[in-house]
């Protein structure tokens, strides 16, 4: 992660925020490597492709994950533009609530702006690299940044549940 105008910039398995950093958690019973496993997994399920699901789950890596996600049978673009954005944040949701030292990462970001600095990727991403110049002015992205977007919106919960936390023990919070 770098941070930079108010911006942490990230990318990258070795990037705690990315969804292929290696990490553990369990949603509704099943257990999962990383979020990207979690995304595609969830994609195969919604077009009830349990062939691919189960084939997602049977590996660890990201890069397998993503190529199985690309062939899953039934697939609609509407309906995976609809339901893609909650269910990342669900998945992110899952892995910092279940791994406070990712989490801590997380909350340490501050109120920064979150960008995923694929020069790769135009959705989940801003399709930049960190050190390309426009990256620092969102007018100039080519992408969208929606794991920049749920991963903002995960660490909102994440703080609220450190004020309550705070709260219930009898802490004031930041003076």
């Amino acid at each position: 992660m770098r941070q930079l105008n108010g911006m942490t910039l990230f990318f990258g398995a070795d990037d705690a925020l990315s969804n292929w950093h290696p990490c553990s958690f369990e949603f509704r019973g099943v257990q999962f490597t990383c979020v990207e496993q979690f995304m595609m997994y969830a994609k195969a399920m919604l077009f009830d492709d349990r062939r691919t699901a189960e084939a997602i789950l049977a590996v660890p890596d990201p890069r397998t994950h993503k190529k199985l996600g690309r062939v899953v049978k039934g697939f609609q673009e509407s309906a995976w533009v609809e339901k893609r954005e909650s269910i990342v944040t669900v998945g992110c949701r899952e892995k910092f609530g279940q791994n406070a030292d990712l989490a801590a990462q997380l909350i340490a970001t501050g109120n920064t702006v979150l960008v995923e600095a694929s020069p790769y990727d135009r959705i989940w991403g801003v399709g930049l690299a960190w050190n390309d110049p426009r990256i620092l002015n969102q007018n100039q992205w080519l992408g969208t940044n929606l794991l920049g977007k749920a991963l903002i919106k995960v660490r909102g919960l994440l703080m609220d549940e450190v004020e309550e936390r705070m709260f219930m023990n009898g802490h004031n919070g930041p003076q």
